[in-house]
């Protein structure tokens, strides 16, 4: 990947010029695939708006229209239809039992050669074993995880010696700003429990 290699060019004490070949893939104007439409899923679609890329997602429930329509999204029922379409596809999903290695060999194999897949749910939505694979072989471009299972991954993880991939130590909601917004949350939360009032965030609504 242009960034993971860039990025070791520019610091290395070797490197005496920067070449001019270095090519990486536009995100203007190309497909992303969204698993997972959730609020966090939405929000990735609204930035990618920005970049005017086609955006697909696939979600238990369709949205409505009119939030299909603010963002450019078009819903796959069927997950495949999105992998083999998408240049990107971005994992949003909670990890449950059905999301439980979501993405395996078939569903890698479903992918353009030259997609990325992008993950910042949770670990075990991948079948790491089967994403080592097809990052070896080629079978996808490349892949930048935000979460591993376990994290962090053991040091001698083949993933950890791949030049195509990117990984980062979940670090997704790491800033200040974030951290505050959710702990604020979550104490508007218990004070609206403690006073007999609706959650304003319920994770499992009734």
């Amino acid at each position: 990947m242009c960034l993971h290699t860039g990025c070791q060019i520019a610091v290395s004490p070797d490197t005496k010029y920067f070449a001019v070949d270095w090519l990486g893939v536009e995100v203007t104007r190309a497909t992303l695939g969204i698993i997972g439409m959730g609020s966090i899923g939405y929000k990735v679609a609204q930035r990618a708006r920005a970049f005017n890329m086609r955006i697909l997602y696939h979600n238990r429930n369709q949205r409505r229209k009119d939030e299909e329509e603010a963002v450019g999204a078009h819903y796959c029922a069927k997950m495949e239809d999105l992998l083999q379409q998408s240049d990107f596809v971005m994992l949003v999903v909670n990890l449950t039992p059905e999301t439980h290695k979501l993405i395996g060999k078939k569903e890698l194999g479903l992918m353009k050669p030259t997609a990325t897949l992008i993950n910042i749910s949770r670990g075990a939505v991948i079948d790491q074993d089967a994403l080592v694979e097809a990052l070896q072989n080629k079978v996808i471009r490349a892949a930048a995880l935000d979460v591993t299972y376990p994290e962090p991954l053991p040091r001698d993880h083949p993933l950890l010696n791949l030049n195509n991939i990117i990984i980062t130590p979940h670090i997704g909601t790491a800033t200040v700003q974030a951290i505050r917004m959710m702990a604020e949350e979550a104490i508007t939360n218990m004070l609206a429990v403690l006073n007999g009032q609706p959650i304003p965030s319920e994770v499992f609504p009734k």
